[in-house]
């Protein structure tokens, strides 16, 4: 019982193209409607990098390149009883076509400008931009 009220461990992953960034407007699960990152949990024994590679194949079926890791982020969702540890990836996209993998999921995937994101956004995305993390801080050299 006790290691049902551990936190989990979710993965997102910052997924850049031409100055914007992949999100999905969830749904089926806590945070339904609001748009987030592919990502998902990180199964036990699996890198990050491995979890990150899983989830864009399962959700979205692009391809991405140069990995790298970001930040992370304490997410508590009180409503429903949730504590996660959020670990944000950033990646660039190499090709494909984003689809709905995960209908039951997913509702879209959009590009969207990092300072121009959509509303509501999935709380540990809120807690990402309270951190002022710039995922394209490393483009602007």
């Amino acid at each position: 019982m006790e290691t049902e009220s551990r936190p989990k461990i979710g993965v997102g992953v910052i997924v850049r193209k031409n100055g914007k960034v992949l999100m999905g407007k969830r749904k089926g699960s806590h945070g339904e409607g609001s748009w987030a990152l592919p990502g998902g949990h990180l199964e036990f024994g699996e890198s990050i990098e491995a979890c990150i590679l899983r989830e864009i194949a399962e959700e979205v079926g692009i391809q991405i390149k140069n990995i790298r890791r970001g930040i992370f982020t304490n997410d508590i969702f009180s409503k429903e009883n949730k504590h996660y540890v959020t670990l944000f990836m950033t990646a660039d996209y190499a090709s494909g076509e984003a689809q709905i993998l995960e209908p039951e999921k997913c509702e879209k995937w959009d590009w969207f400008e990092w300072d121009n994101l959509p509303k509501p956004l999935f709380l540990p995305i809120e807690n990402l931009l309270k951190e002022k993390f710039d995922p394209f801080e490393d483009a602007k050299s």
